[in-house]
């Protein structure tokens, strides 16, 4: 079943209020066989130097975890995060809003974009109808991959078990396209052809970034 929108029920305040985050008892072993499948593709990737798949993974990955940062912010501000996972759905909760399982997807889903893409990555499509120069693949794959990871996080706000809760009404499907996806997988798909200078000091300022707010915000109790 599938949940366009929060519902703004009472159920779905008083399972984000009951959130454990970084809480261990509900892990197991799945975890480190998870952790072990991304640090495999990883390496291999990089053992055949295939180094601008790997920067599309870790782009992706550094946005996902800033987004999760200002997630949580936002729930610690306003009381209720925008998405947020439930203690039963999960081995171990990072923030409010990510899980171990969905934080390592996250970590791949760059890689799994940027190889979607034609091996020609200049190619454009609709060339002359829509205009002279058409529409990037890059900017094509990202909607794509946006509208089945939007669609498919509604599946999850849908299931019994409550493994995505959206509780504000206005918060949904649509927004979680525009505003959440489709920066993910345009970072995924361009970073990567940037100039080499550029591209090294996204990746570093924005990895940077992640950590120091990790580093402060944690400690503090803000997230």
């Amino acid at each position: 079943m599938l949940q366009f929108w929060g519902n703004g029920s009472q159920e779905s305040m008083d399972l984000v209020n009951a959130i454990r985050v970084r809480s261990t008892e509900n892990f197991n072993w799945t975890f480190i066989f998870i952790l072990a499948v991304v640090f495999y593709v990883y390496w291999t990737e990089i053992h055949q130097k295939n180094h601008e798949v790997v920067c599309a993974g870790l782009a992706l990955y550094g946005v996902h975890w800033l987004y999760e940062i200002c997630n949580a912010v936002i729930g610690k501000i306003t009381g209720y995060p925008l998405w947020s996972v439930s203690n039963g759905s999960t081995t171990f909760i990072l923030l409010v809003g990510v899980c171990w399982e969905l934080s390592m997807m996250f970590s791949l889903a760059g890689m799994i974009s940027f190889k979607m893409m034609p091996q020609d990555r200049t190619k454009r499509y609709f060339a002359g109808k829509i205009g002279k120069n058409g529409i990037s693949c890059k900017l094509i794959t990202a909607l794509e991959m946006s509208l089945l990871f939007a669609l498919f996080e509604s599946f999850l706000a849908g299931t019994s078990n409550h493994s995505f809760i959206w509780v504000y009404r206005w918060w949904g499907v649509i927004p979680v396209f525009i505003t959440t996806y489709v920066p993910f997988f345009l970072a995924s798909n361009y970073v990567p052809d940037m100039e080499p200078k550029k591209r090294k000091a996204f990746l570093i300022t924005e990895w940077a970034l992640v950590f120091v707010l990790l580093a402060v915000l944690i400690p503090a109790g803000v997230i």
